[in-house]
């Protein structure tokens, strides 16, 4: 019994590393999209968005069927309901990545209006979930602590982007309509890095018991 049990869980992280490889993909296609202008990058993400709901359907009923047909211990439970939870987290990163990507419609990175800083949060936040689903396979809380740790440079790379944009909008180098569709982007990159935290901290909760946001 225990075997079976422990196969279905190996099938678990399986499931959430692809789950999470379709996240990186749709941050990095949306972001590259936006980068280059480019409407079939734009396409790519918003297709890996799809996959990731269907994606979090198969977790889903693979959690269900771990907690109704077999006998999980209260390390098992946690490691199950952290998952049930982290998929929730993983979808909404999918759906923020989608929505960078329609705003390639619409938007067009000039230089020097946080093109750098929004390259550099998109490589942040995509590390970000990288490792936030690592820490959960690996069973890593330090890599899982990182993850949380990580959120502060990509909160003070949205303020540059911020302050860039509100800078590049004064001067009348744009539209403020552009300026808007550009911190929008970046606020999503932002919500991602967040959905992120929430993943790694659900992590430190399958492997210590505690919810950080309980201490």
């Amino acid at each position: 019994m225990r075997n079976k049990f422990d196969e279905q869980l190996e099938r678990l992280h399986v499931e959430l590393i692809q789950m999470g490889a379709l996240c990186e993909d749709a941050i990095s296609a949306a972001a590259e999209a936006l980068l280059k202008g480019d409407g079939e990058l734009a396409r790519t993400a918003i297709e890996a968005e799809r996959e990731i709901d269907q994606k979090e359907r198969d977790v889903e009923s693979l959690c269900l069927k771990l907690l109704l047909q077999q006998q999980p211990v209260a390390k098992d439970l946690r490691e199950i309901s952290a998952a049930l939870k982290m998929i929730s987290d993983l979808e909404r990163i999918g759906d923020q990545a989608a929505d960078i990507a329609e705003l390639t419609r619409y938007v067009r990175l000039p230089d020097g209006s946080g093109l750098l800083h929004i390259a550099d949060m998109a490589r942040a936040v995509i590390r970000m979930v990288t490792d936030s689903v690592d820490s959960f396979v690996r069973r890593d809380l330090t890599l899982a602590r990182c993850v949380c740790a990580a959120d502060d440079q990509v909160d003070e790379l949205f303020d540059r982007v911020k302050e860039e944009l509100i800078a590049f909008i004064a001067a009348g180098a744009g539209s403020g309509e552009q300026g808007l569709d550009l911190l929008m982007v970046a606020k999503y990159l932002e919500r991602i890095g967040d959905h992120a935290t929430n993943v790694a901290e659900w992590v430190e909760y399958s492997i210590t018991g505690i919810h950080p946001s309980s201490n």
